[in-house]
């Protein structure tokens, strides 16, 4: 018989009871078969991996789908991702991670659109003429252009300036260039007119119309936390810049709502920009507060809203005065469309209040008006007395921060007291007595609780059609 080659059991015994069995201790204690992935993970995160090359979600199973897209990078290239990823999720953290403060709400819940408007927003605010490529925004629009409703542009940066050097040397180095271009023949004032920026700053004929779905644009014409390097040209709203402007917006034919805030618009500027929006198919909403517009400009801005379907007007804080208030009031009294108007802490004067007021008279579109801190007096509160007698369309007046006084005041209480429409009044620091104020602020209660009592039936009528 051949000899067995296997120890006898003893002796394997032997071996177990004196520890010298040989034993397997695993590099990680933690290691257990049980967290072997499957391979169907493994598979799933390879396409994670690669997904920049390869771009594999349509072809998945739906749990597989959801796998892939909660474990997409956000760093992946936008030309990827734009069109092909819905997923709200991945947008979220897309936001999340470059944004810490997010509220979807002002973007229509939409995490897709408000990533895409707050970046392209991102790019116009860092967008330095002559030196920041256009090519950065134009290859951004095809991926975005879908998704972007709103622009709140709230800086504006201009060219970068050469730093000056010391009186006498830059005196030598300009006549010497100058001896040199005449050495060589050329026309000097040629050369000093080809030397500037080509652009004061971004120029939005490169965007606006090639967005095709933009509603709302805010601008603002200057440059945020400038610091010590604080120069007045930081915030300038040139008149190339106007123009470039004025011809974007005329492109724009789905622009609903223009806001144009503390960028020093003046009368000039301002006639540039209404006579590019005259007929525009689209516009509804145009506020221009916080500038330097007075009577040219508002009588521009008065043609404006003979040639437009405007419902809202701001123009809060300028610096308009009776004439131009005059030329707002002829437009208004023809107006069809315009239910707000805003001419607060302006000029006025009576001049002004009373050709307003004469214009409500026969105007029955416009239900909010605010004149507040416009220096009208006691000739403005007779003629709005008397509007406020026969218009039952305006429901909300501000009368605020003017010398109406206390005969103005009685006044008002007389029109009020004929007044069923008006359910928002306000009168504070006008110089009206107690007595007046507190009998107008009846009648507004009044209203509301009349204006509720219409509102109920309509409501329970929305409720039984639902």
């Amino acid at each position: 018989m051949s000899k067995s080659v296997y120890p006898p059991v003893a002796q394997l015994n032997g071996f177990r009871d004196h520890g010298k069995v040989r034993r397997i201790i695993a590099e990680d204690p933690e290691w257990s078969l049980a967290l072997v992935p499957p391979l169907s993970k493994l598979c799933l995160q390879n396409i994670v991996d690669n997904f920049e090359e390869k771009q594999t979600i349509e072809e998945l199973l739906p749990a597989h789908k959801d796998y892939v897209l909660g474990r997409l990078p956000t760093t992946l290239p936008l030309r990827v991702t734009a069109n092909l990823i819905h997923d709200p999720g991945y947008w979220r953290r897309c936001c999340l991670q470059r944004w810490p403060q997010c509220d979807v709400s002002q973007y229509g819940h939409s995490w897709k659109r408000m990533f895409f408007e707050r970046h392209l927003e991102n790019l116009v605010e860092l967008f330095v003429p002559d030196v920041t490529p256009p090519q950065t925004i134009l290859e951004l629009v095809p991926l975005c252009r879908d998704y972007v409703r709103r622009l709140d542009v709230s800086q504006l940066l201009p060219p970068i300036k050469e730093p000056r050097m010391p009186g006498r040397e830059r005196r030598g180095e300009e006549r010497q260039q100058q001896e040199e271009e005449e050495e060589e023949g050329e026309d000097v004032s040629d050369t000093a007119s080809d030397a500037g920026p080509s652009m004061d700053h971004f120029d939005f004929g490169l965007l606006l119309d090639r967005l095709s779905h933009l509603e709302e644009l805010r601008l603002v014409y200057g440059v945020q936390g400038c610091g010590m390097n604080f120069e007045w040209n930081l915030f300038e709203f040139t008149r190339r810049d106007c123009e470039s402007l004025g011809k974007a917006l005329k492109s724009c034919q789905t622009l609903k709502v223009l806001r144009l805030h503390q960028s020093k618009v003046d009368d000039e500027r301002c006639r540039i920009l209404a006579r590019h929006l005259l007929d525009h198919p689209s516009l509804r909403e145009l506020d221009l507060s916080h500038n330097l517009i007075g009577d040219r400009g508002a009588r521009a801005i008065g043609k404006l809203l003979t040639r437009s379907r405007l419902e809202g007007l701001d123009l809060y804080d300028n610096e308009i005065r009776g004439p131009g208030a005059q030329a707002i009031a002829h437009a208004l009294s023809r107006s069809a469309t315009l239910r707000t108007l805003n001419l607060r802490l302006n000029r006025l004067g009576d001049e002004g209040g009373q050709a307003i007021g004469q214009a409500l008279l026969t105007n029955r579109t416009l239900r909010r008006l605010h004149l507040g801190a416009n220096e009208m007096g006691e000739p403005s509160a007779a003629v709005l007395a008397q509007m406020l007698g026969r218009n039952d369309a305006l429901t909300s007046i501000n009368l605020s921060c003017n010398g109406l006084g206390t005969d103005g005041g009685k006044m008002l209480e007389e029109g009020m007291s004929r007044n069923t429409g008006v359910t928002e009044c306000d009168v504070r620091l006008t110089e009206v007595d107690e007595e007046s104020e507190s009998f107008i602020g009846q009648v507004v209660r009044t209203n509301q609780g009349r204006a509720r009592e219409q509102l109920a039936p309509e409501n329970a009528n929305a409720k039984c059609n639902v």
